[in-house]
């Protein structure tokens, strides 16, 4: 074959897409991170190198430019499995160009995208959750627009690869905040830490997590959608760093109905921001207005994308039609039932609130449509298969001891 995969990155996202590279071309992804993560340590379906420091434009370049070389004659696909990497890559697309192939947006769209407090303010076309910006170091509490609001609220970074420069304990992705004293409270260490930038506080959308939802789009080199999913969440991560992480979803699922109408809806916008490569939606139904809320546009496939190679559309296998081989694509939605899990099968049994949904895990899990991204029966040493036993331990812990 003339191209290779090359992968920023070391985390879930990394392996499953490596794994995506491995079922479909038979061959060996390249990785190249920062850390050494267990997820893809103990993987023989992926070849990694690990570059200190790689966050640093000048070695991300130099790391870069010593892979193209390596591969000289050889066509190479870079994707990003972070939104740091992805970051790293539009902002040195000009370097890259003439080495690698991967989807290009522009960085103003990236920043857009990426940036939380212009997300709100500058996609207002979409259903958001009703949301007040506030500057750490300008501004003062409009406390009557709080109390518009009302709590809980949700509270988080505007900037969220900055927020995590500045490291403390307690730090979270997401905060859920009960009243004023403890708003003033967060705002107040982070702040302290160092970041100094807006705080996104918006109105909480009540709900288990079975109100949540993953919407997967790939536009092709056209910037038209060519593929689609709805998937209802059923369960997310507990620890204050992962809340808003899937661990557990339904394809082809959705108890509120609308399908059809809510995935027109979204086709549309992203094809008028002009995107290109994969992007996952995250959305909430609330229930006061029959809504579907879009909570944040990530611009990358997210760490639980694997479902789509699930139901038959493989994304490492997409790629490299549209940007190598310059294939041409019919639009697909793809409703196909596939449940994907990280977790056990006593998580769900025990922590999924909503009875229905949990009574169609159940059955899809019956009926072997159910899929968990690091479990691959062609990359299991014993390393990692006692790995991947201690973690389904540790969600046992995880969803015991904490609650969102």
């Amino acid at each position: 074959m003339d191209f290779e995969v090359i992968i920023l990155g070391t985390d879930i996202n990394a392996y499953y897409m490596a794994r995506n590279c491995h079922e479909a071309y038979n061959k060996k992804a390249f990785l190249i991170g920062k850390v050494a993560m267990n997820f893809t340590s103990y993987s023989k379906i992926l070849n990694l190198e690990l570059v200190e420091n790689l966050h640093d434009e000048e070695i991300f370049r130099d790391a870069l430019m010593r892979n193209a070389l390596k591969f000289k004659g050889k066509k190479l696909l870079l994707i990003g499995s972070n939104d740091t990497y992805i970051r790293l890559i539009m902002e040195n697309q000009d370097f890259l160009k003439p080495y690698y192939y991967f989807p290009i947006i522009s960085e103003n769209l990236l920043n857009n995208l990426l940036i939380k407090d212009r997300f709100y303010q500058v996609f207002k076309t979409i259903d958001i959750p009703d949301t007040y910006i506030y500057n750490l170091k300008k501004g003062k509490l409009d406390f009557k627009r709080i109390n518009e609001l009302k709590f809980p609220l949700i509270l988080k970074p505007g900037n969220s690869i900055n927020y995590y420069k500045y490291p403390f304990e307690g730090q979270a992705k997401v905060y859920k905040i009960k009243d004023k004293k403890e708003l003033v409270l967060v705002l107040d260490k982070i702040k302290e830490a160092g970041y100094e930038e807006n705080m996104i506080i918006q109105r909480f959308i009540p709900g288990d997590d079975s109100c949540l939802f993953d919407v997967m789009v790939y536009c092709d080199r056209t910037k038209k959608v060519k593929l689609m999913t709805l998937a209802q969440i059923g369960l997310q991560e507990r620890t204050p760093t992962g809340v808003g992480n899937c661990t557990l979803l339904i394809n082809g699922y959705n108890e509120y109905g609308n399908t059809l109408e809510v995935v027109e809806k979204l086709k549309k916008f992203i094809e008028k921001i002009d995107y290109h490569g994969f992007a996952e939606i995250d959305v909430k139904y609330d229930k006061s207005d029959q809504k579907f809320k879009v909570l944040e546009i990530n611009p990358r496939q997210a760490r639980c994308s694997y479902y789509l190679t699930a139901c038959g559309f493989n994304l490492v296998e997409y790629l490299v039609d549209d940007l190598i081989y310059e294939k041409d694509f019919t639009y697909k939605f793809i409703n196909e039932k596939m449940c994907l899990s990280f977790v056990p099968k006593a998580v769900i049994k025990k922590y999924v609130d909503n009875k229905l949904y949990k009574k169609e895990v159940l059955k899809l899990i019956k009926e072997r449509k159910f899929i968990d991204p690091l479990d691959y029966k062609r990359d299991r040493s014993i390393k990692r298969q006692f790995w991947l036993f201690m973690r389904k331990i540790n969600y046992l812990k995880k969803y015991k001891n904490n609650d969102w």
